[in-house]
C-alpha cells in the first residue's frame, strides 16, 4: 500500500470508526486515537477487530519521527 492510495481516505478502523494513518514502510495502518496497528499483507489491509495489536510506546515515538529526523 502506498501513502497517495486513494483507499486510504475511506479506510477507518472498525472499533471507532476514525481515520487511519499508513506507517512508513506501508505494511500497517495505525490508529493513534487507540494506539493500535492493523497489517496490510499483500497489499491487503486486515481490518477485522481482532487483527488489530497494541503498539508500544518505543513504536509510537518512532511513527510520530518524520524519516530521516533522527
Amino acid at each position: 500500500m502506498r501513502h497517495d492510495d486513494p483507499l486510504l481516505r475511506i479506510l477507518v478502523c472498525p472499533l471507532d470508526k476514525g481515520p487511519l494513518v499508513l506507517d512508513a514502510p506501508g505494511s500497517a495502518l495505525y490508529n493513534p486515537r487507540l494506539r493500535r496497528r492493523y497489517p496490510v499483507l499483500d497489499g491487503v489491509p486486515q481490518l477485522l477487530p481482532g487483527s488489530g495489536e497494541p503498539v508500544t510506546d518505543e513504536e509510537i515515538a518512532a511513527l510520530s519521527t518524520p524519516p530521516g529526523a533522527h
